[in-house]
């Protein structure tokens, strides 16, 4: 990897922790879009799931007080049953699927409350929720839109959001790094670079945490509810309309 590509990673990373300090959301997506672009596939998967689970770590850290704990229980049941499922198989997507997954997921947060009556608070709905949610993450590259159908119609402040979400994603992004690690081992550069590398990803991804918090405590709610509800279409239109063009050009 050269410098410019090291550091356009680590810019990358920064700017993604940052967006979703502030809104809980968007911010993984993308990320894995510009690492598609600069990395295979596979090694983009693993460095998301590596640079994600830090800035997730990092903001439930920050906002422990207000993590829905018995929710997040339930939750890292089922999605540990989803990465024991998919391990038995090997998958990778290409980077048209991976675009036109992000470019839909955003749809699941328009879906009509009385269609799709989940509630995060129910035991049996955050252990599907974690099923799914990392059987997502491992298949599609992203799973925080499908988080957020948990989270969107709760009566959560916005601290409460931002840190039990983020707290539930570590699973996704921790599963993601295990199954697909062996990608980013395979990089060229020998394992001194993979070090110096994830130890940058890492330090970017704490201090774009720490950003978006700043920027987080001085958002009022009203306009924390509403630029979230417009920030994952407008992105996933984008995303979408990417997709199609990679799949019209493969």
């Amino acid at each position: 990897m050269t410098p410019g590509l090291v550091a356009f990673v680590l810019a990358a990373v920064f700017a993604a922790s940052a967006i979703s300090g502030l809104f809980g959301m968007a911010g993984g997506s993308l990320l894995m879009a510009a690492l598609t672009y600069a990395l295979p596939v596979g090694a983009a998967l693993a460095l998301h799931g590596a640079a994600q689970l830090v800035s997730n770590l990092a903001r439930a850290g920050m906002n422990w007080r207000h993590v829905r704990y018995r929710t997040l229980g339930w939750f890292a049941l089922g999605a540990g049953a989803g990465l024991a499922l998919l391990s038995l198989v090997a998958y990778q997507p290409s980077r048209a699927a991976l675009f036109i997954a992000m470019g839909l997921l955003p749809a699941l947060v328009w879906i009509p409350a009385r269609w799709v009556p989940l509630d995060a608070a129910r035991p049996s709905h955050a252990a599907a929720g974690g099923f799914l949610v990392c059987a997502l993450a491992l298949t599609a590259g992203v799973s925080g839109p499908l988080s957020e159908l948990f989270l969107i119609r709760s009566s959560l402040t916005r601290h409460q959001v931002i840190g039990t979400k983020a707290a539930m994603q570590v699973f996704a992004h921790l599963a993601k790094l295990l199954f697909y690690g062996g990608a980013l081992l395979s990089l060229d550069g020998g394992e001194g670079v993979q070090a110096g590398l994830l130890a940058g990803v890492a330090a970017a991804a704490v201090l774009g945490a720490f950003a978006g918090r700043r920027f987080l405590d001085a958002l009022s709610e009203d306009r924390f509810r509403r630029w979230r509800r417009w920030l994952f279409p407008v992105l996933g239109a984008g995303f979408l309309i990417q997709g199609v063009a990679l799949l019209a050009g493969a």
